[in-house]
């Protein structure tokens, strides 16, 4: 009878043992988690890329209510320009209160220089207006200023007392401060390439602003103040200056197929 308690409790220690995991258990486990993490990372990625171009289009915004406020004191016109980054002194009035960023969220870091995700110039990111036109990631459509008074300038829409406001771009990501597309302008030959063929601004300025910095996409704030995503080959149907033709041979009315474009931009959709 002793015997048989005695057994009885020795068993219900041993079944009363908390039991570990072992080492196959442990790695199936590990196993498992990065599964699941090589998963979910691609998709927290594309959400925070996402994120980012969300907050490009907020910045642009806030910049077209700059550019609006200071037509509005001018009878809808742009300031004249002798230069792409004119802009950036014209506009100190209207926007030195105000809180900008002078950097898309995919071009913020200052150790970049060039190329898609590059910022132009050296300056700071710091919230006065001073400080940070010598720095960004933004740039004007040159064909904005007010240059019509000139024979010699054609091509420059003067500001928005004009027709179809929302096919003319302002205000977009850049790899300079400024450019002045054509409708012959060669795309880039690699993603990133930013490079003038001429050394003039006149010169395949389209590549200034065709930068993949949105998932095939780029921001632009139209002339219209609204604000939308662009493709990249998308970038040759839009009226960038006066004499631009957008039925050029690089958009789908010109005759254009996916095979002329350089091989990165092969698979973007046309236009």
């Amino acid at each position: 009878m002793f015997e048989h308690k005695s057994r009885f409790k020795s068993e219900i220690r041993i079944s009363g043992r908390r039991r570990g995991f072992t080492l196959i258990e442990l790695l199936v486990v590990i196993a498992i988690i990065a599964l699941l993490l090589s998963i979910l990372m691609p998709a927290l990625q594309r959400v925070k890329k996402q994120a980012r171009a969300v907050g490009c289009q907020a910045n642009l915004r806030q910049w077209g209510l700059v550019f609006s406020l200071y037509m509005d004191d001018n009878d809808g016109a742009f300031a004249y320009g002798d230069s792409s980054g004119q802009w950036r002194y014209v506009l100190q009035s209207h926007a030195r209160d105000r809180k900008l960023n002078v950097c898309c969220p995919e071009a913020a870091n200052p150790n970049r220089s060039s190329g898609t995700y590059g910022a132009w110039g050296e300056g700071s990111l710091d919230s006065d207006y001073v400080s940070q036109i010598d720095y960004g990631s933004y740039g004007l459509n040159r064909w904005v200023y007010n240059r019509t008074d000139n024979q010699d300038n054609d091509g420059y829409w003067n500001g928005r007392n004009v027709k179809r406001t929302d096919r003319i771009p302002l205000f977009q990501d850049c790899s300079w401060y400024g450019a002045g597309p054509l409708h012959y302008d060669l795309p880039p030959e690699y993603d990133g390439d930013t490079s003038s063929s001429t050394g003039h601004w006149r010169g395949d300025n389209m590549r200034r602003v065709c930068l993949n910095r949105h998932n095939a996409a780029t921001n632009i704030v139209f002339l219209d103040i609204s604000v939308r995503r662009i493709g990249l080959k998308e970038l040759w149907t839009l009226k960038w200056g006066t004499n631009y033709d957008t039925n050029s041979i690089w958009t789908r009315a010109g005759g254009v197929r996916s095979s002329d474009w350089p091989q990165w931009m092969n698979s973007f959709k046309d236009y």
